[in-house]
């Protein structure tokens, strides 16, 4: 059966300081009226049903999820003690959806990403889900094709075209062997990659079986899948939460990429049939939400005066007034506000760093 593995533990540091500790950026409604978080089991309507649905976020951040995720058992929620990015992650959950479901397969995506149509999404889903039924020993990755030479995004390079796996009467999106994975470039090098056309934008959305990546995990990262066993082992004793908490912090954080797909033998790309965007920062926000005649993007209250192309993130019941701005982000908050050139995006989450650095924890 299919089960969706949803990782919700990121910080969101570049969204500050709207996006905290507490209640980073995919439980917030950056893009529309629901959150990212929301969007993304939403998605999963009519796919798989919410007792097949894992959410993996940090343990501070279970009460914010449980509320808005009622429909997901607390079965299905998963707290992690700390942050060891997606490898531990993704091996964890696999480990607890085989004890159930021996020939799973899943879905593992994050939940900080805006895609549309959903409808494409899910078709693409279950295209990924057919070829690993026909190769069960296959990983499958999506890829977007770039539209601008980033350099925030890792690239996939395809290889050769095969077959679209989808059933009789249904094309499916193009399919192609991973050739190599090549993580985020120079802008120089972004520009080769998107000459060249052959280059995907690495969207971290998989599917495979559950076995498979158990697998792999154990050919290529010994270590950290015996501590995941051992916390697996121990899920439903007492002792869980101290095992729990012992045993990941032992792990060494590395992501699923560097440790299982870029040595994997049969790795497989989709390019995605859907729009993707993943939010990397505020101006995100101006390409989700538009922006007026002006070039602004006006969320809450705002009174702009001779303003063009900047970004506003406010309250309605708190007014912003801009005179004289071009090109800015004005993010305002009860406790902290942010004034800055769109140009110096990026270096938001420095921000965060001199925060942490100054002990000013409480805007943190």
């Amino acid at each position: 059966m299919l089960h969706a593995i949803v990782m919700a533990g990121g910080s969101g540091t570049r969204f500050w300081p709207a996006s905290r500790a507490a209640l980073p950026k995919q439980l917030l409604s950056l893009a529309g009226r629901h959150t990212l978080l929301e969007e993304t089991i939403g998605r999963l309507d009519g796919l798989v049903p919410p007792d097949r649905i894992m959410v993996v976020t940090a343990q501070r951040l279970l009460p914010a999820v449980r509320a808005q995720l009622p429909s997901v058992p607390d079965t299905g929620l998963v707290g992690e003690p700390c942050k060891r990015d997606t490898a531990p992650c993704i091996g964890l959950a696999a480990l607890l959806v085989a004890r159930h479901d021996p020939s799973a397969t899943m879905a593992v995506m994050p939940s900080d990403h805006v895609i549309s149509p959903a409808a494409s999404f899910r078709a693409a889903i279950e295209q990924a889900t057919a070829i690993v039924d026909a190769s069960p020993g296959r990983l499958v990755t999506f890829g977007i094709k770039p539209a601008y030479a980033a350099e925030s995004f890792g690239y996939i390079q395809q290889g050769e075209r095969l077959p679209s796996g989808s059933p009789p009467g249904r094309s499916g999106a193009a399919v192609h062997s991973v050739a190599r994975f090549r993580e985020k470039p120079p802008v120089s090098v972004a520009q080769e990659y998107l000459a060249a056309g052959n280059f995907l934008w690495n969207a971290g959305i998989f599917v495979w079986k559950a076995a498979t990546i158990l697998e792999a995990l154990a050919q290529h990262q010994p270590e950290c899948l015996a501590h995941l066993e051992r916390i697996a082992k121990a899920w439903d004793t007492p002792q869980r939460q101290r095992v729990f908490a012992e045993e990941f912090a032992a792990i060494k954080g590395i992501s699923i990429d560097y440790a299982v797909l870029e040595h994997a033998r049969d790795v497989v790309v989709i390019e995605a049939p859907f729009s993707w965007d993943d939010l990397g920062g505020w101006s995100a926000v101006a390409r989700q939400r538009g922006s007026d005649a002006e070039g602004n993007t006006i969320v809450g209250k705002h009174v702009g005066i001779d303003t063009v192309c900047t970004v506003v993130h406010t309250s309605d019941d708190h007014l912003v007034v801009t005179m004289g701005l071009k090109d800015m982000l004005v993010v305002h908050t009860p406790d902290a506000t942010l004034v800055a050139s769109r140009a110096h995006e990026e270096a938001v989450r420095q921000v965060v760093a001199e925060l942490e650095k100054r002990g000013w924890n409480e805007f943190l």
